[in-house]
């Protein structure tokens, strides 16, 4: 599997203690279902360069790209 390419990878390695901290800190709930990720956080704060949103509760909704049945190729 190509996930399996870049596990030992600092890249990897950042993204792991990263989604540790993400599932301990601020995960409410997570489902997934026909390709579809949905994730519900607590307490969430979005930054850009000179703003911070803070929130209390965010809904992140994602699905896979490769199965959207567009015509783009690789």
């Amino acid at each position: 599997m190509a996930y399996q390419l870049y596990r030992n990878t600092a890249l990897g390695n950042s993204l792991q203690v990263i989604l540790d901290e993400l599932i301990q800190s601020f995960l409410n709930t997570y489902r997934f279902c026909d390709n579809l990720w949905t994730f519900v956080l607590n307490d969430v704060e979005f930054r850009e360069v000179t703003e911070l949103i803070k929130v209390d509760e965010a809904k992140i909704v994602d699905c896979d790209g490769k199965n959207t049945g567009s015509n783009t190729t690789e």
